[in-house]
């Protein structure tokens, strides 16, 4: 086929991305030089604390060095989250030459940047496994403290619980070897398909339309994923449901670290957790519409499906053997198991 005509997914231009995301993305709140100051050490302080505070949870991660995290601002996190982006995807995306490959990748950068521009003022933190040799943490120190005001919380017990959350991701790469090449494959798995399938997708269409009717998976997603996976071949199914469950295992495992660890060293958990859940399901109009089109809702979901998995398996069987989760890839749940916990109880432990 000859590549200017080819029907899969455009490569992005990532530099134009980051230079479009900085261009859109709102500026972040006022603060004293001192208090800016104070929040970076402060912040990395708490990385280390967390990380400790996970190990003495979790059991994981025994000898391995704890690092402090970095602090960057909306910028920094826009371009490590680009460059994140593009070393998970380097060389899944079909190269197109000529003067319709550069129109396609620079619309592909353009779109890039508008979701890089508004994540970037939400989020607060994020562990990027592919961020050198030991990987990269990351707190966005802008958008904790937005969040921290926004909630009325005190700034030292919230920065603390975000920092619980990124450790728990980092320990999970860092703990578990063969994760991140895992992860990486079915990402490259899953984009190397798209292109196939895009050719099948009108043959697809009376079975779509007719699975549109009934859904009752209770881990199938809402809103445009849910149209993505009715439009997917069986194959590109498999490959997608193998991403979520292992994103949702991750989110989830992390949420229920953060909770369970909380009460014994964030005084406010309680207070951090209510309020926190009740902002993640508000905004105004346009901000649900737009978290809806980039799927940050079904992100939501996943960290609900994903703690009350890992809430109910430990509950089960305790932390110790919770972790057999992590021994290989044929260990971990499969996405029907998240919305039915004992069959994993069943089938591994």
């Amino acid at each position: 086929m000859n590549p200017a005509t080819r029907t899969g997914p455009a490569p992005v231009d990532w530099d134009l991305a980051t230079s479009t995301a900085k261009r859109l993305v709102r500026p972040g709140p006022v603060v004293s030089l001192a208090e800016a100051e104070r929040t970076v050490a402060d912040l990395r302080a708490a990385t280390v604390v967390a990380e400790e505070h996970v190990r003495g949870l979790t059991g994981m991660g025994h000898g391995l060095p704890v690092r402090e995290g970095d602090v960057v601002d909306r910028d920094g996190w826009i371009e490590a989250a680009a460059q994140g982006i593009a070393t998970l995807t380097d060389g899944a995306l079909p190269a197109r030459s000529g003067r319709v490959g550069g129109v396609l990748s620079g619309s592909a950068g353009v779109q890039a940047g508008m979701v890089l521009a508004y994540l970037g003022s939400r989020v607060l933190g994020q562990y990027d496994p592919y961020g050198g040799a030991d990987g990269r943490l990351m707190m966005v120190a802008p958008n904790i403290v937005a969040a921290q005001r926004a909630l009325d919380v005190p700034a030292e017990d919230f920065q603390l619980w975000v920092a619980l959350h990124e450790s728990t991701h980092r320990l999970q790469f860092t703990a578990v070897p063969w994760l991140a090449e895992y992860f990486r494959g079915q990402v490259a798995g899953f984009i190397a398909g798209l292109e196939d399938e895009a050719t099948g997708l009108l043959s697809r269409l009376p079975e779509v339309l007719k699975a549109a009717r009934s859904r009752p998976d209770p881990t199938a997603s809402t809103g445009p994923l849910a149209i993505v996976e009715m439009l997917q071949s069986p194959a590109q199914r498999a490959a997608f449901d193998r991403l979520i469950a292992l994103s949702t295992l991750l989110e989830g495992h992390a949420d229920h670290v953060m909770d369970a660890v909380g009460p014994a060293v964030v005084p406010s958990v309680a207070t951090i957790r209510q309020r926190f859940t009740a902002r993640r399901r508000g905004g105004g109009l346009l901000d649900r519409v737009l978290r809806s089109l980039l799927g940050v809702d079904a992100k939501m979901k996943q960290y609900a499906v994903g703690a009350k998995f890992t809430n109910h398996i430990v509950g089960a069987i305790g932390m110790e053997r919770f972790n057999r989760v992590w021994e290989s890839p044929d260990t971990l749940p499969l996405r029907a198991e998240l919305g039915d916990p004992d069959a994993w109880l069943r089938r591994v432990a």
